[in-house]
């Protein structure tokens, strides 16, 4: 599914009289390690007299470095882009063993190449009380790391803050409360304390409306928005940077699109110049529209998409009536508990406690939707790859004229019940299928399961041996 956006930023100021600027340094184009897809870019900058020149800082991000030679008496940014908004699992890495448990420590090569983001400022007493708080025993590390992220969503609260810079993390802590900047900071210096890499991140942020209400949860924004945001990023080795948004206690997704990634917030800021001292007024603007949507299960085709489909459906049909071309049309439906949805057995595993006690209940009802006439069949399915055997398969068949396959239902046994036959039945069974087939009763013969030889041939395996490889082993011995 992929939903393509289209956002604008635009950033404008007016000064009460022309004034000299220095250069002036822009850094509002999509990092190197933006992970949602930028199918266009464009920056305008006006007045259009100066000189751009695209750069790359130290850490990477790009910069858009602005000179002017005149006077200007105004001084807009304009950033339109193209987004395709493809799902991201943010969950989709994988960590060095190193730094699976937390706590952990990077390597001296890693040590090295980390040491900006390492650095702390001397904590104050309530960022010292917060770290003394966190148990900091062997855990997973993801989940040490997503259990920090949301203890900060749900202790500092997020304001709107139009005050510039950051807050420290001692006033964050004090107010328990601050801008989407001061909580991603805050969390930056926690981690550091906690020898985790850890840098400050600035960028977009797209929220879409859902295109359902959620039913276990908040359902998100009502309205399509987007907004300068900050989070913050991490380093694991063998992951690289994982984004964590305290703001909303998650790790960062396709809707976030880093724009400058650093040590210090400082260095992350939108816009940096010097100017001459006046009077400005300050203007933003920013918006996202809905450029492409694929049809999906939440929100399918429109009605009028629909209209076009049944008329060429319809079409269809006569061109196949006129040539007399008939078609059917099969269906393997799947069926899954609504009691217990998420276990093993209805999403990986052949069998389980209640699959086959509640496949017996679906079929019989089968049967008495169809008729009791109908014959039910219980045998092999598929097999599936890595599995030592194939599944079972019950199938229920009925003839469409409504005459009947199967007469007597007590003749098929009850799945589950001990019915007492013995080898003798068995013989006798075959025997009078071969005299219904008028086949020679001399072709009846015994068959047996050699148990020995199948004891004899699994000693024979290695010890571990992966049921994947299990037919390739035997072939060997």
């Amino acid at each position: 599914m992929s939903i393509k956006v289209a956002l604008h930023h635009r950033t404008s100021y007016r000064y009460d009289r022309p004034i000299s600027v220095g250069p002036q340094v822009i850094r509002l184009r999509p990092a190197p390690h933006c992970r949602t897809p930028i199918e266009s870019y464009s920056l305008r900058v006006e007045p259009a007299d100066h000189f751009l020149n695209w750069q790359q800082d130290p850490h990477g991000n790009f910069l858009a470095r602005i000179v002017f030679e005149e006077k200007i008496e105004r001084l807009s940014i304009d950033v339109n882009l193209v987004a395709n908004l493809s799902t991201i699992n943010t969950f989709d890495f994988f960590v060095e063993d190193s730094v699976t448990q937390f706590p952990f420590q990077y390597n001296e090569e890693e040590l090295e190449d980390l040491k900006p983001y390492l650095v702390t400022s001397n904590p104050g007493p309530k960022l010292t009380e917060f770290l003394g708080s966190i148990h900091t025993q062997f855990e997973r590390t993801i989940d040490f790391l997503v259990d920090v992220n949301q203890r900060l969503q749900s202790e500092i609260d997020y304001l709107v803050r139009l005050e510039p810079g950051v807050q420290t993390c001692e006033q964050t802590l004090t107010k328990r409360s601050g801008s989407c900047r001061d909580s991603a900071w805050l969390l930056v210096q926690i981690l550091r304390n906690l020898g985790i890499a850890a840098r400050f991140t600035s960028g977009y942020l797209i929220q879409l409306k859902p295109d359902v209400k959620s039913l276990d949860g908040p359902s998100g924004t009502e309205v399509d928005f987007t907004d300068l945001h900050a989070w913050t990023e991490v380093f694991l080795p063998g992951a690289g940077w994982i984004g964590l948004d305290p703001t909303s206690g998650l790790l960062t997704g396709e809707g976030h699109l880093p724009l400058a990634s650093t040590p210090n917030f400082s260095h992350a800021a939108a816009i940096t110049g010097a100017i001459e001292e006046c009077e400005s007024e300050f203007e933003f603007d920013m918006s996202i529209k809905r450029i492409h949507e694929d049809p999906r299960v939440t929100k399918p085709y429109t009605n009028d998409q629909w209209n076009r489909i049944d008329r060429l459906g319809m079409k269809v049909d006569r061109d196949l009536e006129a040539s007399d071309v008939r078609l059917t049309m099969g269906g393997e439906p799947t069926f899954v508990s609504i009691d217990d949805p998420d276990s093993s057995q209805w999403q990986t595993d052949a069998l389980g406690s209640e699959k086959n006690q509640l496949a017996n209940v679906l079929m019989t009802r089968m049967r008495k939707r169809f008729g009791n006439d109908t014959f039910v069949h219980y045998g092999q399915g598929k097999w599936y790859p890595g599995e030592p055997l194939p599944r079972w398969s019950k199938t229920c068949y009925a003839r469409k004229d409504g005459k009947p396959i199967w007469n007597n239902q007590e003749f098929l046994a009850a799945e589950g019940e001990d019915h007492q036959h013995n080898d003798a039945d068995a013989r006798k069974l075959v025997e009078g299928i071969a005299e219904r087939l008028n086949v020679d009763d001399q072709n009846v013969a015994a068959v047996y399961e050699d148990a020995l030889y199948h004891i004899w041939q699994e000693q024979r395996l290695p010890q571990n041996v992966d049921l994947n490889d299990l037919e390739s082993v035997q072939n060997e011995i």
